[in-house]
């Protein structure tokens, strides 16, 4: 099926419907308007008819539907309730055209530099007819007095606040480029002995945006959400990108529901936003509207899914579980709002769940996409997460994503089966879901995780501070002094001067295996020497004063082996750090970590 056509449309009939609203904007459409210099342009590229690009609209009185306004400009009250089409690529063009030429109101626009100004356009007749070339500078702009000042406002260089003005020093309204001749007649009134000038204007200027033709794609009423949203994005690539939430908010509203005042918060109701809320649980600061509907989208397909089964549909018939975007898309209202508070709840669960794995700053958070089929899984379980053997199978599904770094790029088809798998595993020990299994850690990996952006770097970095480390100078374990407000970070172990003059290489030493977090305090102190003096120097302070037993017992909460750090021995020390970070790897997936070229085992399996 042909999904589009392609034609032509006068300037004139085009303005007229724009002005009337059987043309409008989607409401997902953002108001923008270009400044003064490319209102200008626009108006010189007509009267040339130069080709000023193609505009894109879609029919209306398919199953998409839209909340929709009218073209910047044009007032409500004077537009229909029921366009036939809407704007879908083209706005500026038409926004500017309708202000410029088809409404009697001055344009709203900006200077180069933003400011916000009114401005009415004229063309100057008499440098109009100086020829095609002179037709630039024959456009002129005036304020919303219809006049033009300079020196500050306070010498007036142009006056065309009356009709009077404008025809005795032929300066032409943009304005009336479609409806001439009352203009016409009042410059027989005022000047007529320059009506000959004026027909030789309107056969150069006036009849070219008469005769202007507009290139025209139309999408047709079948078109589906995700098309729209498609397309959008590919034409408007000057434009605020469309995202799902501007597309479905768009769409509930033609139903009456404001999706935007539920996710941002309205002034006319006193309770705080659905993102407000999520905001106040440190983990869920950055939880993006997409990802509740994405969630959401999860369990109603889910539930859609089970229904299917119920009713004896089989193959095909059964419509899947998905978290695409064309499924998030097709999202109806009532599931929206069946579902959104539990998922609310769901997203706070998930924060529980993570606090009790240890992280406690979004920052440390491996994958933000992972965080979607957990709030879906904890909207499912309600309180059941907590059972010891549920809770046991939710780590090890979390960290199998995190560790096997399987949450990175396009994960939405992982999102579908994670959700459906682990249900299913709860139930049943031998249903495994795939995320598990296909989990694997090369110890190689060790010795390139050098980025602390990287979801393994921060997963292991996690693991060190579940162990209970504790800082090497200030009393309290690392993520009791990063509640604090402490200011820490993740340091050398053997710092960056002494290996540099011992001759190792940058890609071994700024590698995980030898970083750990501390305080500011302690990587000031350790400085650029060799553990065995920073370690003797740290201990000696008047305000720690402790033995080799109990430095040693600091060292081994940070899996930093005491013996080869005390010895300077860099080589042994980076062998066996890196073998107790594989172990801790190991407990977290609950499989064994073999070398490179084998897979991975279960712990405990055969």
């Amino acid at each position: 099926m042909t999904t589009f056509d392609s034609t032509k449309r006068l300037l004139p009939e085009m303005l007229k419907d724009i002005t009337a609203g059987t043309i409008q904007l989607p409401d997902f459409q953002r108001g923008w308007v270009w400044d003064d210099d490319h209102v200008s342009s626009l108006l010189v590229s007509i009267a040339r008819s130069f080709p000023v690009g193609a505009v894109m609209l879609m029919e209306t009185g398919g199953e998409v539907s839209f909340e929709t306004r009218p073209v910047e400009g044009v007032s409500p009250g004077d537009a229909t309730k029921h366009p036939d089409l809407l704007v879908l690529d083209g706005q500026q063009r038409l926004t500017s055209l309708t202000q410029a030429v088809g409404l009697s109101t001055p344009v709203d626009t900006r200077t180069a530099k933003g400011k916000a100004i009114k401005r009415y356009y004229y063309f100057d007749i008499r440098i109009a007819l100086e020829g095609e070339d002179r037709l630039e500078d024959a456009v002129i702009a005036v304020d919303e007095t219809r006049q033009k000042r300079s020196n500050f406002g306070r010498d007036l260089d142009l006056d065309l606040s009356t009709r009077q003005l404008e025809c005795e020093q032929l300066y032409f309204p943009c304005n009336r480029l479609l409806t001439p001749n009352d203009w016409a007649g009042d410059l027989f009134k005022y000047n007529k002995d320059q009506i000959g000038v004026y027909f030789e204007f309107q056969e150069r200027v006036i009849s070219a945006f008469a005769a202007y033709q507009l290139p025209v794609i139309e999408l047709k009423k079948e078109t589906s959400k995700e098309a729209v949203c498609l397309v959008f994005e590919k034409v408007n690539t000057g434009g605020v990108q469309l995202s799902v939430f501007e597309l479905i908010t768009a769409s509930y509203a033609a139903a009456g529901y404001n999706l935007r005042d539920d996710w941002f918060g309205s002034d006319l109701r006193d309770v705080p936003s659905r993102k407000a809320r999520l905001e106040t649980h440190e983990l869920l600061g950055d939880v993006e509207s997409t990802d509740l509907l994405q969630a959401i989208t999860l369990l109603h397909t889910r539930a859609r899914k089970q229904q299917d089964i119920q009713d004896g549909k089989t193959g095909k018939q059964v419509r899947p579980v998905s978290a695409k975007r064309s499924a998030v898309l097709d999202l109806p209202l009532d599931a929206y709002r069946d579902w959104v508070d539990r998922v609310e709840q769901g997203f706070v669960e998930a924060a529980h769940f993570l606090q009790g794995e240890c992280f406690y700053r979004r920052r440390e958070l491996p994958y933000a996409t992972q965080l979607v089929p957990l709030a879906a899984v904890m909207t499912l379980l309600g309180e059941r997460w907590r059972e010891p053997q549920v809770y046991r199978k939710l780590s090890r599904w979390y960290w199998s994503g995190v560790l096997g770094e399987l949450y990175g790029g396009a994960v939405e088809t992982r999102i579908a089966l994670d959700l459906e798998e682990l249900m299913q595993w709860f139930e049943d020990d031998a249903n495994v879901p795939r995320t598990v299994l296909d989990a694997s850690f090369d110890p190689a990996r060790l010795e390139t995780l050098r980025s602390r952006l990287s979801a393994a770097y921060k997963g292991i970095n996690v693991l060190i501070l579940r162990e209970g480390a504790v800082d090497f100078f200030w009393k309290g374990n690392i993520q009791a002094l990063d509640n604090q407000g402490v200011e820490l970070d993740i340091h050398h172990i053997f710092p960056r001067t002494w290996c540099e003059q011992q001759r190792i290489a940058a890609k071994v030493y700024d590698s995980i295996i030898n970083k750990t977090p501390i305080s500011y305090k302690a990587n000031r102190m350790i400085g650029g020497d060799a553990p065995s003096a920073y370690l003797r120097r740290l201990q000696q302070h008047r305000q720690v004063q402790i033995d080799d037993a109990a430095m040693d017992g600091i060292l081994d909460g940070h899996c930093i082996p005491s013996e080869t750090l005390r010895t300077d021995d860099f080589e042994a020390f980076y062998q066996q750090r890196k073998q107790r970070l594989l172990e801790i790897i190991e407990q977290a997936m609950a499989k064994k970590v073999l070398q490179s070229g084998h897979p991975s085992q279960a712990i405990g399996d055969t």
